[in-house]
This record gives structure tokens, C-alpha cells and sequence, in this order.
């Protein structure tokens, strides 16, 4: 893609503005799914696939007061579960004139493409995470198999949108899925760390327009709490700490066209039984504690610069990922609801 610096007739005497006004985008708040909160850097040199064992085990004791002759045994089976990665490369060629031309806006072309390549690649991580790039294969996390997926059912006045909904009930419809999540992961009296992912425009209605009534909240704040507000007072009580990120490439992307509010709990707590410990097996090691994870091969992408003909530069920015693979899919919790 071209630098396009234009020439410009400015009247003098004039004061100029070092400061730029500069393009900005959203800052996605998907990689607060992740466990973490981040990719982890574990691919090496060009590998093409990622690979988790796990292990399953089925036990069988004979209870009687005298020995038997024949005892049943433990059964512990293996398998592997698999995901592709992927190479994200960008490129940015500019010569000696674009330099000069560029030098004249008071900034670097080298550290404006530079960061454009870094953006560019960082907003495609995004898309593998949320959306992968074979859907069909349930790459990503909109399309995990076996993730709990749910429509914002109707509201005791019959509202079924964002924007009419029932404030308490909305509040108390989102505290039951993560309830339930905590429930499929065996987490009740453990503290979590609850990542609440959604648009813009629905995380906006949760935390500035929907104020719960007095009569469903008769705490301190009763009247005056928004959904996420008492979404975030209940979890507190429970020990769990909620993070609530938006990303507007959700728009749309949930069942028949409705906005996803997408709920998971990215870490899993080991349940403790003290000495007596019904998941003794549990202490096997090593153990992963990630219920959604995305791999990369580096923190940052790799920069190749070289030559090109009459005098140019070529520069390739390159990083390998893997789709977002929700490999405890019991942890993610999708919610289609229709805004408006």
C-alpha cells in the first residue's frame, strides 16, 4: 500500500501542532478470555501443530469385610487433542523518497510501518481467537464444540432485546450462567477470575442504562446499582473477580444476527480434599490449569528487512499462532441476544 503525503499550503505566520491526530482503533478486550490474559509463547521454529494430552480415569474398589478372591482395577485412558497454527506475515516497501516525504510530518516511516504491521497482525490474532480461521473445525471460540450455547430468553414482561430488557432479571439471567459455569467446573467456593467479553453497544446498556429496581436489590446502592454493578457486588461476595472487555467485531456474530456475550473462567482451581481428597488423581503432574488458550512462537512479530531494487526497503513481519481453542469447553458460556 502506497504513503500518500500529499503537499500542503499553510499560511504564514501560523503555529504549527507537533502533536498529530492519529487514527484510533478499539482496543480489543479479547485476549482477557485467555488464560493468563495472554497468548502463550510456546510454538517453536515452524511448528505446524499443537498438541494436549489428556488423560481419563474410571475407578473401581471392592468394599466387602472379608477379601475377595477377584478385585476390580482403575482404568485411566490417554488421547490427544490437536489444533492447527497458522502464519500471519505482513509486509511494509518504502524507498528513500517516501523517508523524505515522510520525515516532513515530523514522524519516523520506519516506526509508522512498523507499528501499522504490529496492528495488522495483532488485530488478525484477534479474529483466529474469537472466530478461527476453519470455523467448520471449531477453531475459535465462538465455534468451541461442546461450549454451552444459549439465547437471552424472554424477561417476565415478554422483552427479548438489550434495550427493553428487565434490568434485575438481565442481572440475575447473567449471575445463573456464571453459576452454572462454576457448577460445570466443580468451582463452588473458589474464588475465579470471570471474563465477560461483548460489543460496545451491550456492555454500554449493562453498565450505564440498566438500573436495577429497588425492589430486586436491598443493598447499599438498592435503586441506583447497574447490572454490572450488581453483577460485580455478587461475585465479589463469592470471591471471584468479573473483567468485562468489549470488541465490536462481535456485531452481529451471534445465532440469527444478535450481539454474543461471551462468559468464561480461563483458569481452573484445582479442588483440594484435604487428606481425605476424592480428586487424589488430580495431583497428578504436570496438570494445566487453562481452560482457553492461544500459542504464538514469539512475544513480538519478527522483523526481516531487506534490499530492493533502487534503493528501496523491504520489510516482512511474521508471527505463528493457533486459532482460540477452549480446551475445557465446559468453562465458556456463549449468550445471543438481540439488542434492539
Amino acid at each position: 500500500m502506497a504513503n500518500v503525503i500529499p503537499a500542503v499550503i499553510r499560511v504564514n505566520p501560523s503555529y504549527f501542532m507537533p502533536e498529530k491526530i492519529l487514527q484510533y482503533q478499539q482496543a480489543s478486550g479479547a485476549f482477557d478470555t485467555l488464560a493468563t490474559g495472554d497468548p502463550l509463547v510456546r510454538l517453536g521454529e515452524g511448528d505446524l501443530a499443537v498438541y494436549i494430552g489428556r488423560l481419563d480415569v474410571r475407578t473401581q474398589v471392592q468394599t466387602g469385610q472379608f477379601a475377595a478372591n477377584q478385585l476390580p482395577s482403575c482404568g485411566i485412558e490417554y488421547e490427544e487433542i490437536s489444533t492447527p497454527t497458522y502464519l500471519l506475515r505482513t509486509r511494509a516497501e518504502y524507498d528513500h523518497h517516501d523517508t523524505a516525504a515522510f520525515g516532513r510530518t515530523g514522524s519516523s516511516i520506519v516506526e509508522a510501518q512498523r507499528l501499522a504491521m504490529r496492528q495488522g497482525i495483532f488485530q488478525q490474532m484477534r479474529n483466529l481467537l474469537l472466530y478461527g480461521a476453519n470455523p467448520l473445525n471449531g477453531e475459535g471460540l465462538l465455534n468451541t464444540n461442546g461450549a454451552t450455547s444459549v439465547n437471552l430468553p424472554a424477561d417476565p414482561n415478554g422483552n427479548t432485546t438489550i434495550q427493553t430488557y428487565d434490568n434485575g432479571a438481565l442481572a440475575f439471567f447473567l449471575l445463573q450462567q456464571i453459576g452454572a459455569i462454576k457448577v460445570r467446573m466443580m468451582q463452588i467456593g473458589m474464588g475465579a477470575r470471570v471474563t465477560v467479553l461483548t460489543t460496545q453497544r451491550v456492555l454500554e446498556a449493562l453498565s450505564y442504562q440498566g438500573i436495577v429496581q429497588l425492589t430486586q436489590f436491598q443493598r447499599e446502592g438498592a435503586g441506583s446499582k447497574s447490572v454490572r454493578g450488581l453483577v460485580d457486588d455478587v461475585l465479589a461476595w463469592n470471591d471471584d473477580e468479573v473483567v468485562w472487555a468489549c470488541d465490536d467485531t462481535l456485531l452481529g456474530k451471534g445465532a440469527g444476527g444478535t450481539d454474543p456475550i461471551i462468559i468464561t473462567i480461563p483458569e481452573i482451581k484445582k479442588p483440594e480434599g484435604g487428606k481425605i481428597n476424592t480428586n487424589e488423581f488430580a495431583r497428578l503432574t504436570p496438570g494445566l490449569d487453562a481452560t482457553t488458550l492461544q500459542l504464538i512462537d514469539m512475544v513480538a512479530p519478527r522483523e526481516i528487512t531487506s534490499p530492493l531494487a533502487g534503493g528501496a526497503v523491504d520489510v516482512v513481519s511474521e508471527l505463528r499462532s493457533t486459532s482460540g481453542w477452549a480446551v475445557r469447553p465446559e468453562a465458556l458460556c456463549v449468550i445471543s441476544a438481540q439488542y434492539q
